[in-house]
């Protein structure tokens, strides 16, 4: 089981080694994705964008009381500053739900970025590799070739590694915030007669 783990943690630490200098980069879009996809889905979930009491009492065209702090409790305190002003109300509205996508477009840079971070790696190893080639034999050494590409290679498995989570986290986010925008646009049109 030790040596399992400790072979693991060798492979690991042979492929970051294999990434270079582009380890760097990797390791920052690679940050940067974690704390986007946590933070946008902390700030994304249910009660922080319309809880369901004050959706039934929108709908019911009760009084609003509490969760002042949510992104339907300050279009409702918008729209009963601003009554028969429709158009500003609406942009308001559109301004909160653009506010929801707030960093999900650097996770759409992240996965396009990072696999093209590991390939800049991927071809510069190869140059590496292939500069060492003799010029006796004109045939590169098979084990520091062999060694040379697999390891040329780990800066691409990196950027893929990261890539692959920031597409799925965006896709994610994207069609969650488009969920809460259509329930919105429904729920703005009571918030809109109740403000006439």
């Amino acid at each position: 089981m030790f040596f399992a783990a400790a072979s693991e943690a060798l492979n690991f630490n042979s492929v970051l080694q294999g990434a270079g200098v582009l380890k760097y980069p990797l390791g920052f879009c690679s940050l940067v994705m974690v704390f986007i996809v946590c933070e946008r889905a902390f700030a994304l979930r249910r009660t922080a964008i319309m809880p369901q009491d004050l959706v039934d009492a929108v709908v019911a065209g009760r009084p609003l009381i509490g969760g002042k702090h949510t992104v339907l409790s300050r279009i409702v305190d918008f729209a009963d500053q601003h009554r028969n002003d429709e158009g500003a109300i609406k942009a308001f509205a559109r301004l909160e739900m653009n506010r929801m996508e707030r960093g999900i477009p650097y996770l759409d840079v992240i996965y396009a970025a990072a696999p093209l971070i590991g390939l800049t790696g991927t071809v510069v190893g190869l140059l590496q590799v292939f500069s060492q080639i003799s010029p006796d034999t004109g045939l590169p050494d098979p084990v520091a070739f062999t060694k040379g590409v697999a390891l040329a290679l780990s800066a691409t498995v990196i950027g893929l590694c990261i890539a692959i989570p920031a597409l799925v986290g965006s896709g994610y986010l994207q069609r969650k915030i488009e969920n809460y925008a259509a329930q919105l646009d429904v729920l703005l049109e009571r918030i809109l007669q109740r403000s006439k």
